[in-house]
């Protein structure tokens, strides 16, 4: 097997460059650089390792775990992180269970008449759902109170997105802007307005100062293999810029906001998923589509006030996907 450029990696196995770097940056993976080629390249081992990382991140194991399994000296270790993956997923499984099963009753009870009331659904149903596993489990008979307690604790269990969206109105601001179109674009942009805001007494100027990045454009978009990133800094309107930042305007707008964890970035399609399934709120993508990245924004969350103290206070880490809506049209 040759080996793989970023480009082609990124491609054939669906992981943003981003991610890639985040991967070798945690000590998952290994790249290499020959003399005549000026980019990383994975050789069959890399591109073996990252398979097996897709695939674990497939069955939703965290990134810590990941590394645990492909490092570990002893198949135990291993082994340990798979059966408390079990133990999780049979929880929600459990979680799940109760929850059809209720409604599978309700269903039947609904198919002879009018479905019962709310207030007498839990009295239907009470002693006819079959307990559930591990903290779920009731020792003893369940009454109406605990039969609705217990579907709580399910719920509990499940609710991710539907909790964690939050609808976020930006409002205009002016920012200072840098474009970079490149094989790994993500590695360039950020230096210059990191030396801006250092230099500038940025935080000190404007201490609410918010950062954001996205594509410009989508990877795929380009023939040659490359994307674009684009990052905006919030400043003054009337504040001087050095090159090769440029001042822009943002109109604002309204979005809904995802919080996650860096690298969650799969988590993108949670955020769309809960979009689509509201019944207040629809996307509102840009024009531009994969040119601007649908018009859909990262926000790092204190990124500016790391810069400021050159990253000996790293409390990074953290964003906010922005995905912009609008309120459905009243039929």
């Amino acid at each position: 097997m040759k080996d793989m450029t970023v480009s082609e990696v990124s491609k054939g196995l669906g992981i943003s460059t981003r991610m890639l770097r985040y991967y070798e940056k945690e000590g998952l993976i290994k790249t290499k650089r020959r003399e005549d080629y000026a980019y990383r390249i994975y050789d069959e081992d890399a591109v073996k390792r990252l398979r097996q990382i897709v695939v674990l991140r497939k069955l939703r194991i965290p990134l810590k775990d990941i590394s645990t399994i492909l490092n570990a000296s002893e198949i135990s270790e291993a082994l340990k992180v798979f059966l408390e993956k079990i133990r999780e997923t049979e929880e929600e499984i459990s979680s799940l269970g109760v929850i059809r099963d209720t409604l599978s009753e309700i269903a039947r009870l609904g198919a002879s008449g009018s479905l019962p009331l709310l207030e007498n659904k839990l009295l239907s149903v009470s002693e006819l759902l079959p307990p559930v596993k591990n903290q779920l489990k009731e020792n003893v008979a369940m009454n109406n109170e605990n039969k609705e307690e217990m579907l709580d604790k399910a719920n509990e269990k499940l609710e991710k997105a539907n909790d964690n969206v939050r609808i976020l109105l930006l409002p205009p601001f002016t920012v200072a802007s840098n474009h970079v179109i490149d094989f790994e674009p993500e590695e360039k942009v950020d230096k210059p307005v990191d030396k801006f805001i250092r230099e500038s007494g940025l935080y000190n100027i404007k201490p609410d100062a918010r950062y954001f990045g996205f594509n410009h454009p989508n990877p795929g978009v380009l023939k040659d293999g490359r994307h674009g990133y684009e990052v905006w800094v919030t400043v003054p309107e009337d504040m001087e810029l050095p090159e090769p930042l440029v001042k822009k305007r943002f109109n604002g707008g309204l979005y809904a906001a995802l919080a996650i964890k860096f690298p969650d970035f799969h988590r993108w399609n949670e955020l769309v998923r809960w979009v689509q399934s509201s019944e207040l709120y629809e996307e509102n993508y840009s024009e531009l589509g994969d040119e601007i990245m649908g018009g859909c924004l990262e926000e790092h969350l204190n990124w500016v006030y790391a810069s400021h103290t050159g990253w000996q206070d790293d409390v990074t880490g953290q964003l906010d996907l922005l995905l912009p809506i609008k309120k459905m049209s009243k039929q």
